[in-house]
């Protein structure tokens, strides 16, 4: 039975005939390559330029970084709420499908590489001793001047909130809540697509930027190199897995649907943030064939409880410390920690560094580690936390892709039909 969704069209197509969002508005240059320019810029200039230019773009990051936090509760509250609404009867089955989803691809990332650490780190760490490096934030340029942007909720609240009047929604008769809530969608779209959208690669250029006048990228880089390749090979393996049984799932070339997320992947290479690439994940994500109901509920929740591949970084990255300071590889509390890093990345807020901070206890009373260790961890984290951050929300379009097809017959909403505006710009 061939299903009812549109085919989708691929990055770069020309639109349809009639499209009222056609070229005229759509930027002839990508994000994908503006967000690729701004980080070979930022690490380039970032060898030249002068502080005093330099703390200008950090300024701007510290404030964009606030009307992003500011944004975050909103972004959730004004997608997930509708989303939920409109799946109809079923949504909280498809709330906890969702979630187990989540958490079981995080604790699966995070065992396949306690797995692969254990066999590959001793050999290839033999004889290496690192010292302590100091927090990158720390040692961050100063910007001229902060402006605080305290959000409405925090990030769990706001999860909660739309989890209640979402599923609220779906029992009681659709009136005037309901279309208040999908107006505030409409609002939040338009937001992200007038601000979030056109700065976000100013914004990585800044980080970048920061990050190369620091010095903090060549000093990890070269510290762990080879672990850090490590690293980056496992996730690429996690999302060809992830992508493989999406396929299997959707009857697509797992290969294509991959390829489509580029952008998603590219947006959180930049910006280390989950939460700030949630609307170029959903694009993708819609690109992709899952239908707006269900991406517009998914991709939001992932970007808050699917973490599969902080947890690999920050799982391979212990291991690493443990051997160079010798510490010993205890295999029960190493398989502990896995189970319950999973449980602390739901609570990560979905900014840059959220994981490693939200890690930090757990890194201390579990495995022992010492405020050196921890600070080394940090160290190494957030100075590559994009990569783990660009598997992450490469992840949720995949596990959307999955529970779009589960949805078939679950859920009393329409799933065939995408009425939510699309992002323009990605």
């Amino acid at each position: 039975m061939t299903s009812s969704v549109p085919a989708p069209a691929p990055l770069g197509a020309p639109d349809a005939p009639g499209d009222p969002a056609g070229p005229a508005r759509r930027s002839r240059f990508g994000l994908l390559p503006r967000i690729l320019l701004a980080i070979v810029l930022g690490v380039l200039l970032g060898l030249v330029m002068p502080e005093a230019i330099a703390r200008v773009f950090t300024t701007f990051n510290g404030i964009f970084s606030s009307f992003l936090g500011f944004l975050i509760p909103l972004i959730i509250v004004g997608l997930v709420t509708p989303a939920i609404a409109e799946l109809g009867r079923g949504a909280g089955k498809m709330l906890a499908a969702t979630t187990g989803i989540a958490y079981l691809s995080t604790i699966l990332a995070g065992g396949f590489a306690l797995t692969v650490a254990l066999l590959v780190l001793p050999r290839m760490l033999d004889g290496v001793s690192v010292g302590s490096l100091d927090n990158p934030e720390d040692s961050a340029i100063a910007p001229y001047f902060e402006i605080g942007i305290p959000p409405v909720l925090d990030v769990m609240t706001a999860l909660v909130l739309s989890f209640c009047l979402g599923i609220g929604l779906t029992v009681v008769r659709p009136g005037a809540l309901q279309e208040s809530f999908v107006q505030l969608r409409d609002i939040v779209v338009k937001t992200i697509e007038a601000a979030l959208i056109p700065l976000l690669p100013i914004y990585i250029f800044g980080m970048f930027l920061g990050l190369t006048m620091n010095g903090q990228i060549w000093i990890v880089i070269g510290t762990f190199l080879a672990v850090i390749v490590l690293v980056f090979t496992m996730t690429i393996l996690v999302l060809l897995a992830q992508y493989g049984v999406a396929g299997l799932a959707t009857g697509q070339n797992p290969l294509r649907m991959l390829a489509r997320m580029a952008p998603a992947y590219a947006t959180a290479l930049g910006t280390s943030s989950s939460a700030a690439t949630i609307p170029v994940t959903l694009e993708c994500t819609k690109r992709n064939g899952v239908p707006a109901a269900i991406a517009d509920f998914v991709v939001p929740l992932c970007a808050t409880i699917h973490l599969a591949g902080s947890t690999l970084k920050i799982t391979t990255f212990s291991v690493a410390i443990m051997i160079i300071t010798g510490m010993d590889l205890n295999l029960p509390v190493l398989i502990g920690f896995v189970f319950m890093l999973g449980v602390v990345m739901i609570a990560a807020p979905g900014v840059p560094g959220g994981a490693i901070m939200a890690a930090a206890g757990i890194l201390s009373s579990m495995l022992g580690f010492g405020e050196a260790a921890v600070g080394l961890m940090i160290a190494s984290y957030i100075a590559i936390d994009s990569f783990g951050t660009a598997t992450n929300v490469t992840g949720d379009g995949a596990i959307a892709a999955v529970m779009g097809r589960l949805s078939r017959g679950r859920v009393s909403g329409d799933l065939s039909a995408d009425e939510t505006p699309h992002v323009q710009g990605v």
